[in-house]
């Protein structure tokens, strides 16, 4: 099925051009790396900003058995969509959609003993079991439990599972700093997890899937794949961390690609102030042109003055303050037409810069720059049927 619209008829001011076909080349190329262990696609903030539905449907299309999200809301919509894959949610609070997770077939995380009083009750209620997954803190700090209450977690899970509220589905983990090789915490995090996996079957816990693997440790680390690996940002064509190498390193290739249409072209005189604050003064005579993005669509302001984007064929920086809704390049006294395509990020192959030229540029991370695209700008969904 094709995906979005068609590509519009008359020009957008802004758009983020979504390729499916790299994305399902991205999920085959980390089923192969994988290497027999299952692959969950992880979709939580909206597909990291690529749009959830159009690419969970690509991602299965391409051979994922599972989807991940971080909240049950985004678990929920892909039901709604009509997706029927396994899907994992783990971001839950007191009070959150137990029941509507139970009877759409959701497997929900848990860490701690109220999720699991939570879910058990819910249980009760829909009058059938729930698929959960216990998660063990294994030196990450952030969800999950710690090893001191592995035991009453699973104690009371396995009850649960007699009673007919639960069926234990996963035991899984989180790496903290997978992205930076040789990390001491990654084999110390690898130990902890088979303890606490082993311990949990020793007490009868018959896991689908134990999982461990994100996207660093789906590329680097095959001794963590176990059952299932899930890889986030490395799905859409983006490397987890230039230390670990470039995207083509990988045979991935980058998702999506951000442009827009110039809204001005104008002569100014040398000494003149550019935007908001005037950090930026033209060293001479030159054109501008205005590029019709900002921070409310996502653009960092800290790429004030750093970051980059191709038009007319040359990189040009940012100049000066990055505003809520636009920006300015100088274009060095060439005159490109008004509506005139600026590229801010795309695979490169165009010479254009990338998502991860623009993480350098504002002293941040790729996951962020993707991410953080807001809904004013339309995805636009190209190659979103199969060929053959």
């Amino acid at each position: 099925m094709s995906e979005t619209a068609a590509v519009p008829t008359a020009p957008l001011r802004a758009r983020a051009e979504i390729d499916l076909a790299a994305l399902r080349a991205n999920v085959r190329a980390l089923r192969a790396r994988a290497k027999g262990a299952a692959l969950m696609a992880v979709v939580k903030s909206d597909a990291y900003g690529h749009g959830a539905v159009p690419c969970a449907r690509a991602a299965v299309e391409a051979g994922a058995t599972w989807l991940g999200t971080a909240t049950p809301e985004e678990a929920l919509a892909l039901r709604a969509a009509g997706l029927d894959t396994r899907v994992l949610c783990w971001l839950w609070v007191p009070g959150g959609p137990w029941r509507e997770a139970i009877e759409a077939d959701i497997d929900v995380a848990l860490s701690g003993m109220w999720a699991l009083r939570e879910v058990t009750e819910a249980a009760r209620q829909a009058g059938r079991p729930a698929r959960v997954q216990l998660k063990a803190d294994t030196g990450l700090g952030r969800n999950g439990c710690q090893p001191a209450d592995w035991p009453e977690l699973v104690a009371e899970a396995l009850r649960a599972e007699r009673e007919g509220l639960v069926r234990v589905t996963g035991l899984w983990s989180h790496f903290a700093c997978a992205d930076e090789p040789g990390h001491p915490s990654i084999a110390a995090q690898l130990t902890r997890f088979r303890e606490m996996v082993a311990y949990a079957e020793e007490q009868g816990v018959r896991p689908e899937v134990r999982h461990l693997a994100n996207s660093p440790a789906t590329l680097t680390l095959p001794e963590t794949h176990f059952d299932l690996v899930r890889p986030g940002i490395a799905m859409y064509g983006v490397s987890p961390s230039p230390e670990i190498g470039t995207p083509a390193d990988f045979g991935l290739r980058p998702v999506m690609t951000l442009s827009a249409s110039l809204a001005l072209v104008k002569h100014v005189p040398g000494g003149h102030g550019v935007s908001y604050g005037h950090h930026y003064v033209t060293p001479g005579e030159t054109t501008l042109g205005l590029v019709p993005v900002g921070y409310a669509d996502g653009i960092p302001r800290h790429a004030s003055g750093t970051g980059p984007v191709l038009v007319d064929g040359k990189w040009r920086t940012v100049a000066g303050r990055v505003a809520m809704d636009q920006f300015v390049v100088d274009l060095g006294g060439d005159e490109p037409p008004v509506g005139a395509e600026a590229v801010l990020f795309g695979p490169g192959d165009r010479g254009e810069p990338t998502a991860e030229d623009w993480a350098q540029a504002c002293g941040t991370i790729a996951y962020e720059i993707v991410t953080r695209i807001g809904t004013r700008v339309p995805r636009v969904y190209v190659n979103g049927e199969e060929e053959g």
